[in-house]
């Protein structure tokens, strides 16, 4: 008998900044996605096809532990997320995620960056589709990349909310910066 988890423990998070829906799979977070984006059904089919398992919705060690490190996030307490995560996609998207990981906090890629950073620099196109089927917003942090001439592009949460991350992201850095001058 295999000790994989036969659903996906799912859970709704109401933050002032967006409305998620977190899920665990395995002791691992799978999703964390905005509730009401556009492609919500197809990014919840594929994340259950790809792990054969269904939604229950019930908390989970790994959801409680997502709402603390995103509550620390938004009061720009916490940079990087220590969350085991499960990513469930095409080999290529996945490249890409692995990639926006590695985007450091406060600053940003552009698609064309993001591409030549996975050593495919023709592929711009498939890079942006891949960040909008991140499943794990902000813990994958897809709102780090930005177009070419630095106007924002898409993004899932809206762009409103992605200059809101990308500012709050620019002024815990500069805060942070001034203290460790002090």
């Amino acid at each position: 008998m295999n000790n994989v988890e036969s659903h996906i423990s799912i859970q709704y998070f109401q933050h002032a900044y967006a409305e998620f829906i977190l899920g665990s799979y395995n002791n691992a977070l799978c999703l964390c996605d905005f509730r009401y984006r556009n492609m919500r059904s197809a990014v919840d089919s594929r994340v259950q096809q790809s792990l054969n398992a269904n939604f229950v919705e019930q908390t989970s060690d790994v959801i409680e532990m997502t709402k603390v490190q995103l509550n620390d996030y938004f009061v720009g307490k916490r940079q990087n997320f220590d969350i085991p995560l499960v990513t469930a996609g095409s080999d290529f998207q996945k490249t890409v995620w692995r990639a926006l990981q590695a985007i450091d906090y406060g600053t940003t890629l552009s698609y064309k960056q993001l591409a030549t950073a996975i050593n495919n620099p023709d592929a711009v196109r498939a890079v942006g589709t891949a960040n909008g089927a991140n499943a794990l917003a902000i813990v994958i942090p897809c709102h780090r990349v930005v177009a070419s001439d630095g106007t924002l592009g898409g993004y899932a949460g809206g762009l409103a909310l992605k200059k809101r991350l990308l500012s709050l992201e620019q002024k815990a850095q500069q805060y942070n910066t001034t203290l460790n001058k002090e």
